[in-house]
């Protein structure tokens, strides 16, 4: 197929998040009895809603968590996003050689992801181009985020590639039709080959799959 469009997932595709945000989860949910090992939460909560997540929580504890329990999450990955978030190694100048269009579909929050992409040296790069599943309510493994933004950025399906690190992320682009890759990372190898994905581990291992 000839590449006409990029949708990239945000965290831990384009901003290395995913360890910021799973270790203040599980370090918070830890304190009313949940233990998970980090690599298990890529695995579990990765592309997820929040609240799947802690309804997950909640059924291995048997037990509802405090109603200030996202707040103060929220609070807390944003305090520590906006001093530690860093860019994917080599997604700046895979992004500047780029001639053809692209955008981000995040199951997070506007703001979220705003404030990654900004703290990352990205937000210049997708500006208008930004689509979440909390303006359309549907989250992934539903494909509604993805064929929500290449409809938006005028494409078809077929057209349109979908880059992921994300179980459920791979999931919502098989089952919207979408070509997918896999951004291996050591925990999420086997899961995203098992979904259907095209695996790269670099962005440059990315250029040449694609041809870009």
């Amino acid at each position: 197929m000839e590449v006409k469009c990029i949708i990239f997932d945000c965290d831990g595709v384009l901003v290395d998040t995913e360890k910021i945000g799973n270790g203040i989860l599980l370090e918070m949910a830890a304190e009313h009895g949940f233990e998970m090992k980090l690599e298990d939460a890529y695995r579990d909560f990765n592309g997820r809603n929040l609240k799947e997540c802690f309804l997950h929580i909640e059924s291995a504890i048997a037990k509802k968590l405090p109603e200030s329990f996202e707040n103060e999450y929220r609070q807390r990955s944003f305090e520590a996003f906006r001093t530690q978030v860093k860019p994917m190694e080599g997604v700046l100048s895979f992004l500047n050689s780029l001639k053809i269009p692209y955008c981000v579909a995040s199951s997070g929050p506007v703001d979220k992801i705003r404030l990654n992409l900004e703290v990352a040296g990205l937000l210049d790069k997708f500006e208008n181009k930004i689509f979440s599943s909390y303006e359309i309510n549907s989250w992934k493994p539903d494909p509604g985020i993805f064929l929500h933004a290449a409809k938006e950025m005028g494409f078809e399906v077929k057209d349109c590639i979908v880059v992921e690190d994300s179980k459920a992320g791979v999931a919502a682009g098989k089952k919207g039709g979408f070509k997918v890759y896999g951004f291996a990372n050591g925990y999420n190898d086997e899961d995203l080959q098992k979904e259907g994905a095209i695996l790269f581990s670099s962005y440059e291992e990315l250029g040449t799959l694609i041809g870009v």
